[in-house]
């Protein structure tokens, strides 16, 4: 089969340099504070992400800023845990991220011009570091405690760090014990860390017991009892939606894993067996992800869990590997669609909110599987909290598109289905009108036709 010779010939799991150790090196053991205390102004830092932000750096870098006087840190990063310290008004000129996603704390500061947002696909991200059209002077990151033989792991971050940590001139590691120890490509010997700090603190996660609305329930049981079949390899991240699907998916055999984000809605599915990964033409036997976010209880899940395999984005999310799986069933969000099946996911009108992620890598590659059995799947609710119905007849003024109309083929909401692909504009209106909210319905009818000038229909 073609995806085999291709997956065979150049995208087995990608391998990295920084698992060979550097004879005659060892990283300095030193506080936080003796840890930044070379860095100077007009400096490139790449900061760890999301569960394993190394905030004690980022408070004593802010520290020095403070002491020291300096400007133009520029820090690049996806999404970041915990406390963001240079949100505060006193480093503004200072500190200024370019954020590769969005989090909250950072939306303000892009929205008032004092941080910046880079529109990227995830699967790019590394090669932007390998390349230098993101310098890194200083990473800074978070590991596990050295083993006996000086491995240390990443943990439950690879993402972007990989590609980041090797075209950095200087690392500089906080050493968690906390961190979950992961397998794949997760590994760093001590040698190529140039300073550690030495903490104890839980990884940042989530709170326990998150809340899932009716509607979403709704939504979980129509995706898995419709879309998603026995066999089937799956993309989805974390958030109620995803979590919703997966717990409707009991009663599936032999489901796999293939995805960017993981959380903890898998757990009970492996410890029933309905994932198995028994099915998978990548990497059988094996949940693949680039990075996880979840609980405490997940994270110790994940410690030294040989059946979790962690790897770049670069290779997670790239096409021919994601179109090599077997029924690949992707299942995303939105925050909003118009009638033509246009997807808005990184901003609310003009204001930007997240980022462009995975989404477009996997829903590309799942409506062109080599299987031809792939399913490229919307999930969002039909309205807003606020009422205000998330399917309309034109984008919020401002709002981006991050999937494309083409791409679009299944929207789903708590009121059904709505198959997009081969559709023409008006078939389109029809079946997006019919999964809007009722009260919806009307008013986007007659908006239709202005619009389309002539009536949606099947």
């Amino acid at each position: 089969m073609r995806w085999s010779a291709v997956l065979h010939r150049t995208l087995m799991p990608l391998s990295s340099r920084l698992s060979a150790p550097v004879l005659g090196k060892t990283p300095k053991r030193v506080t936080a504070d003796e840890a930044v205390s070379a860095i100077g102004s007009d400096t490139d830092i790449y900061v760890h992400a999301h569960a394993s932000t190394p905030t004690e750096l980022l408070d004593a870098l802010c520290k020095r800023v403070d002491t020291q006087g300096l400007s133009d840190i520029r820090m690049i990063h996806i999404l970041l845990g915990g406390r963001v310290p240079w949100t505060d008004k006193k480093y503004i000129g200072k500190i200024r991220s370019n954020c590769l996603f969005l989090e909250g704390s950072l939306r303000p500061l892009v929205k008032e011009g004092n941080a910046d947002y880079i529109p990227i696909f995830l699967s790019d991200m590394p090669s932007f570091f390998h390349n230098r059209s993101f310098p890194v002077d200083v990473a800074l990151i978070s590991v596990t405690p050295p083993d006996d033989l000086g491995y240390c792991c990443v943990g439950v971050n690879v993402d972007t760090s990989l590609a980041a940590i090797e075209s950095a001139k200087k690392i500089i590691a906080v050493v968690n014990p906390k961190m979950p120890r992961t397998y794949g490509n997760t590994v760093i010997h001590q040698s190529r860390i140039d300073s550690m700090v030495e903490i104890d603190r839980d990884t940042y996660g989530n709170p326990e017991g998150m809340q899932i609305t009716e509607e979403e329930l709704k939504i979980g049981k129509i995706i898995a009892e419709n879309l998603v079949e026995d066999g089937a390899t799956l993309q989805l991240g974390i958030g109620a939606i995803p979590d919703s699907t997966l717990l409707a998916m009991k009663n599936h055999k032999d489901l796999g894993v293939h995805t960017e984000l993981l959380g903890d809605g898998v757990v009970d599915l492996i410890k029933s067996g309905a994932i198995n990964n028994s099915k998978k033409s990548v990497m059988p036997g094996k949940v693949v992800t680039s990075f996880a976010f979840g609980t405490q209880k997940f994270y110790k899940f994940l410690n030294e869990n040989p059946m979790i395999h962690f790897d770049c984005c670069s290779w997670t999310n790239h096409s021919d590997v994601i179109r090599a799986n077997s029924k690949m069933t992707c299942i995303n969000s939105g925050i909003e669609i118009d009638i033509t099946g246009q997807i808005c996911s990184d901003s609310i009108g003009k204001a930007f909110y997240s980022g462009f992620g995975g989404q477009v890598d996997f829903m590309t590659a799942a409506a062109t599987t080599y299987d031809g059995q792939g399913k490229a799947i919307i999930a969002l609710t039909s309205r807003t909290n606020k009422g205000k119905s998330k399917i309309s007849t034109t984008l919020t003024e401002g709002a981006g598109v991050v999937t494309t109309r083409a791409h679009a083929r299944y929207v789903v909401t708590e009121y059904g289905i709505a198959s997009l692909g081969g559709k023409n504009v008006r078939q389109r209106a029809y079946a997006l009108i019919n999964i809007a909210h009722p009260d919806d319905r009307e008013r986007l009818e007659k908006e239709a036709f202005q619009r389309l000038k002539c009536m949606p229909s099947p």
